[in-house]
């Protein structure tokens, strides 16, 4: 810290010093001691800023990731397109629907039961007695009314309401109102059928009578010629007297039917009756005087009542179609899973063909690839952002001064992290996960084949291997993974020269060979034989024409072209399964031979990934899409005997540290393995379990005999009747705490899992899907949305094994981010954030102290230098004072004065 100077002027001048001033430059120079941590917490807040920024960013490429990953996300998305919506239109297409195209024939539409009531002049006549209505093969109810329903109104509202799924309504035009009854279900099982109905309506409506001519005339419309009428009617025919007929129930003659008997029974009357039904469905009697004469009619009739009849309008009806030429029918007209997961809307019967048959519906289903192709799209864009700020940290900003990150290991973990996971390779599928420990004991074959290759059989254990037939040498799961990975090795076969004219190749006699082998004699042009067809073979380059060529395929072919190659050829066969191919100089000039004949390999690699204490291998083709598929038959079983941890408490407080092993189904159970024991910075003991302490209470007795070991060991059975080895240290608190390994396993208690293959993927990288990572560009991807186009096309569910499948390279990625993010605990951003929080904290505390400490001193201060400056601008009166009594005492300046 520097020093601050005081300006006092002339100290006798009485004039004192600034105090404020003073003390704010002595706190300045105190508080220096703050600036390297404020300029450290600028900086924590400047990276707190870019990891929030990389936290969003790489929080966006998960939501991408996860709807690619996601079973019910962008890639169960369907689309769907009918070739005539007059007919069939699509509605939906669930995650069940299968990419496809189908055929429908769609014969007649279903419909729904419908009918109505007969008409009334008016909504509000009184209607009385029952009527009985069923919906198909549903409960029958009778509906009957009384005086809170006896209208139109009041009867729909009581067929509505009660629950046998009958929509009634009234309806009214100029005409009149009706009741109108609609099923509520479609098709032929909603059909409405009426078993008994005397409903009846008080209509009291006046019947009129309009001439037709001098002798012709017609009474006004009635709804029905069996409504009850009430009254008379007077008739007169020419000069004959005129007659009154009375309509009554008394006579029977109370209908319009009645009427009109009545009338034509009536000779005396000279007029003709009968009932005519009017354009708007009512019924009216017709009169017509005999003879031409003169008709005068004089009605005082009322239509009394009027029987409610029910008319069906519409009979329910399923749909008939066929799909994919399979005859079905549909009670509705949305038509759901016919299709499977498809649902689809009827609208109109198909066109009739020429030739008398129906035009059938093409229904094409298939995967919404358009939506795919967006959203990894989005992931390219989003993992490019992601990583391009990254690198924009690992330099200077435009002032030349580091970026906040600027070397943060932080930085390199996460760029590492992403660069591995795109570019690992995708398992084409993976064996049954198991639990592997010490003891885990694999048994039993597995048979691998990649496209058209060769098939191998992986033996577990020991055996003399063949051509194709492997045996791992162990049964431990890394032994068939390092026997895979062997096979997947291509074998060279070497030529060996034997002289300056001749040499030799040696392989197995059955093995498939592949490669090149370039032949030179003489000064004489090389000429190179390509073992494969001449479709593959490298411009220039001989072809032996086959896809399979043995040593004595290519001996075959040498000697077949001898006179161009200018050699001989001759093959021996060594009797080990093998066979020697000896080539020489057909003029005995120097032959130069170079082999780059291999025996390919099975073209399947092997891994191992452990997930929860779950180990997994899985198989990556080394070919591309279904060139390249895995058929594997796998018999492998695994045989694990339970491993037993520890659990401990530590001391403290007065009480010894203790713990227990894993319990086990039985006290007797054997045991082996090991178990190392160290009392707190003492030195750890191992007890081997052996055939004479195999039991938790021999090994109990082994622990409690061992010399200086610090604890006592005892078996305890559980109240669920497993039992458990329990330790307790002889050293009391922390001191006495407990470190153990256990190697311990229980041979009795264990579990055998066959070892089944699943298929994943026939897409091995995500270059097979068109995105590639550019080295040029600092690890950014490029994308090419073509070539995922045609593998959406045809190999989709390849696609979505790729992304969503067990141990998929989408299932492994998506958790890579998900681990590196803030939501856990571990990831590299929450690790970062959280070490800047804790320096921040530290930093906040220390500043903290450092104020509370000067604003103390400051009040100190103030207070000093106050008292400071009083005595200061007292000093001037105290000299004269001083100097008034010196004069007194001794004199001075006296005689001057007097």
């Amino acid at each position: 810290m520097g020093t601050v100077g005081l300006s006092f002027g002339s100290p006798t001048s009485g004039a004192g010093f600034d105090v404020s001033a003073t003390v704010s430059q002595i706190v300045a120079n105190m508080k220096n001691v703050e600036s390297p941590w404020k300029t450290q917490l600028t900086k924590l807040d400047s990276q707190d800023t870019v990891l929030s920024n990389l936290g969003t960013l790489l929080s966006n490429l998960s939501t991408d990731v996860g709807q690619l990953t996601d079973f019910t996300g962008i890639m169960a998305q369907k689309t769907g397109s009918s070739s005539d919506t007059n007919v069939l239109e699509l509605t939906n297409a669930t995650l069940s629907a299968v990419a496809g195209t189908h055929t429908v024939v769609v014969k007649n539409l279903a419909t729904t039961s419908s009918g109505y009531l007969t008409a009334l002049p008016s909504a509000k006549a009184t209607l009385s007695g029952s009527i009985t209505l069923q919906v198909g093969n549903g409960k029958a109810q009778t509906i009957t009314l009384n005086s809170t329903d006896g209208t139109l109104s009041g009867l729909a509202s009581a067929i509505s309401s009660s629950g046998m799924g009958i929509s009634a309504s009234v309806l009214t035009d100029a005409n009149g109102s009706r009741l109108s009854l609609v099923s509520g279900t479609s098709g032929a099982n909603g059909t409405i059928s009426i078993s008994a109905n005397n409903l009846t309506a008080a209509t009291n409506a006046a019947i009129s009578y309009a001439a037709a001519t001098t002798s012709t005339g017609t009474l006004g419309g009635i709804p029905t010629e069996g409504d009850t009428l009430s009254g008379t009617i007077k008739i007169q025919v020419g000069t004959n007297a005129a007659q009154t007929i009375n309509v009554d129930s008394a006579d029977n003659d109370n209908t319009l039917t009645s009427l009109k008997d009545a009338i034509n029974g009536n000779s005396s009357l000279g007029v003709t009756a009968s009932i005519v039904t009017n354009s708007d469905g009512t019924e009216s009697l017709s009169l017509s005087a005999q003879g031409g004469q003169a008709l005068s009619v004089t009605p005082s009739l009322t239509d009394a009542s009027t029987p409610l009849s029910y008319t069906q309008t519409v009979g329910g009806m399923n749909a008939a179609l066929t799909v994919d030429g399979v005859n079905l029918s549909s009670a509705s007209n949305t038509v759901t899973n016919l299709i499977p997961g498809v649902t689809f809307q009827l609208l109109a019967p198909s066109a009739t063909e020429s030739g008398g048959g129906q035009e059938q519906v093409q229904v094409i289903i298939g995967n919404d690839n358009t939506a795919v192709e967006s959203t990894v799209n989005q992931m390219v864009i989003d993992y490019n952002s992601l990583i391009r700020a990254i690198n924009a940290q690992e330099g200077n900003d435009s002032s030349g001064n580091a970026q906040p990150l600027f070397g943060s290991p932080t930085l390199s973990l996460l760029e590492q992290q992403m660069l591995t996971s795109v570019n690992q390779q995708n398992p084409n599928g993976y064996l049954t996960p198991i639990t592997v420990n010490l003891s885990t004991a694999l048994t039993g074959q597995m048979t691998l084949q990649a496209g058209n290759g060769a098939a191998q059989t992986f033996v577990m254990g020991a055996g003399t291997s063949s051509e194709n037939t492997i045996y791992t040498g162990s049964n431990t799961m890394q032994s068939l993974v390092d026997a895979v990975n062997a096979a997947a090795a291509n074998t060279p076969v070497t030529y060996a020269s034997e002289s300056d004219d001749g040499g030799s190749l040696t392989s197995s006699s059955t093995a498939n060979l592949s490669g090149t082998l370039s032949i030179q004699t003489g000064s004489g042009a090389v000429q190179t034989i390509y073992l494969g067809t001449l479709a593959d073979a490298p411009a220039g380059d001989l072809a032996t024409g086959s896809s399979t060529n043995t040593l004595a395929d290519l001996e075959t072919y040498i000697y077949n072209n001898s006179s161009t190659l200018g050699v001989t050829a001759s093959i021996v066969d060594n009797g080990d399964g093998s066979s020697t191919l000896s080539l020489s100089s057909a003029d005995a000039s120097a032959l130069t031979v170079t082999s780059n004949v291999f025996i390919p390999g099975i073209g399947v690699t092997a891994g191992v990934t452990t997930n929860n204490g779950q180990s997994t291998l899985s198989l990556m083709s080394q070919t591309a899409g279904s060139a390249g598929a895995l058929t594997v038959n796998s018999s492998i079983s695994a045989t694990t005997q339970t491993a037993l941890g520890f659990t401990g408490i530590g001391g403290g407080g007065g009480v010894n540290a203790s713990g227990v092993l894993d319990p086990i189904p039985s006290a007797a159970d054997i045991l082996s393995g090991s178990l190392s024991i160290q009392v707190g910075n003492g030195t750890a003991q191992t007890i081997t379990i052996d055939s004479s302490d195999n039991t938790l209470a021999t090994l109990a007795e082994a622990i409690s005999n061992t010399s200086g070991i610090g604890v006592t060991a005892s078996v305890v059975t559980n109240a669920d009747g497993t039992a458990c080895l329990a330790l307790k240290s002889l050293t009391a608190d922390s001191a006495g705490n407990l470190t153990v390994t256990s190697n311990v396993l229980d041979t009795t208690n264990t579990t055998t899992t066959n070892l089944d293959y699943t298929n994943s993927s026939d897409v091995s990288t995500l270059a097979n899907l068109g995105i590639t990572v550019s080295p040029k560009d600092n690890g950014s991807l490029t994308f090419d949305a073509s070539v995922l186009d045609s593998v959406l096309n045809s190999d989709f569910n390849g696609a979505i094994g790729f992304f969503q499948n067990a141990n998929s390279w989408g299932q492994s990625f998506a958790a890579m981010l998900e681990n590196a993010g803030t939501s856990s605990p571990t990831g590299v951003m929450a690790l970062a954030q959280k070490a800047n929080s804790s320096t921040e904290s530290t930093l906040n505390a220390e500043i903290s102290k450092e104020e509370s400490l000067i604003s103390a001193e400051q009040k100190s201060l103030t207070a000093e230098l106050n008292s400071a400056n009083e005595i200061m601008q007292e000093l001037p009166s105290q000299l004269q004072g001083m100097n008034e009594l010196y004069s007194a005492i001794s004199g001075y300046n006296q005689g001057q004065n007097g």
